[in-house]
């Protein structure tokens, strides 16, 4: 399986740039023009830029697998909360509230230096081994023992937040729909399933909008466990040249913008276009 250089969860140097995807930029400007306008330190962002590219890739694989993991564990916790029995109701709060009183640190610390993380990532990397023998050589991420910590701690902490996202959000629905549903015969697993869940799936793009932003920057939190995302990298070429600090800053800081106003701009777009009819989006 051929492995983008630069995902790799291990420092490299601030130089390394990956020679197999160049970007499009060399060719509108050159690192002499940069330097002349901008200065020296400018100029060493723009040299590096590859390398922070990069870990913005890293950044955006990562939020994208914490949110679906949140997903994925956060809606049946949300349906749980919602109409489940007193026990499993309970257990679920209590787990919601753990994880929502714990700093993200500490979970991604433990999830890191305590947990079996290869009970998890042996049968993912086989996954991604099947898939590259069916599809062929695809560039994906070296999915390696820190990005799979940070993807639970992120993933299940984004859980017990999206719990209460979409608890909020099934609450809301009429109670008359429920008894609509059961009255045409339909179970009480079935009017949620087809009647409750999507009204309250299109009622809760607010909130997951809110949680997005969350999880992206949270994503930063893995610079900890030495996953080389954009603060990670942004932090190596620190310590190549100190007097560009507030240029790498900048940079970086300009990249979470753009990832957050294009995706909350999206999600703008899919609630008004997925809003219920008669309801203000």
């Amino acid at each position: 399986m051929e492995f983008v250089p630069a995902l790799a969860e291990t420092a490299v140097t601030a130089s390394t740039t990956s020679d197999a995807v160049p970007l499009f930029t060399e060719h509108i400007l050159s690192e002499e023009t940069v330097a002349e306008y901008l200065g020296e330190d400018w100029a060493f962002v723009y040299r590096n830029r590859e390398y922070l590219l990069w870990g913005t890739v890293v950044t955006i694989a990562l939020t994208i697998t914490s949110l679906l993991l949140g997903f994925l564990a956060g809606f049946p916790a949300g349906v749980i909360e919602a109409y489940g029995g007193g026990y499993s109701r309970a257990f679920v709060r209590k787990f919601g509230v753990l994880l929502r009183g714990t700093p993200i640190l500490v979970i991604m610390i433990y999830t890191f230096y305590v947990l079996p993380i290869g009970i998890v990532l042996d049968p993912v990397q086989s996954a991604l081994a099947g898939l590259d023998a069916v599809l062929g050589p695809i560039p994906v991420p070296d999915v390696g023992e820190a990005f799979m910590a940070a993807t639970l701690a992120l993933g299940f902490r984004s859980a017990a937040y999206q719990s209460q996202i979409f608890r909020g959000a099934l609450q809301n629905v009429d109670e008359g729909q429920m008894e609509a549903a059961r009255s045409i015969g339909m179970s009480r697993l079935e009017a949620i399933r087809h009647v409750i869940a999507p009204q309250a799936l299109r009622r809760s793009v607010p909130g997951f909008q809110n949680e997005f932003t969350i999880v992206l920057k949270d994503t930063s939190i893995a610079f900890a466990i030495g996953l080389g995302e954009l603060l990670k990298r942004s932090n190596d070429l620190f310590f190549q040249q100190t007097t560009a600090i507030l240029e790498v800053i900048i940079f970086a800081s300009l990249i979470y913008f753009v990832l957050t106003f294009s995706t909350n701009r999206t999600l703008d777009y899919v609630s008004n276009r997925f809003a219920i009819p008669g309801e203000s989006s």
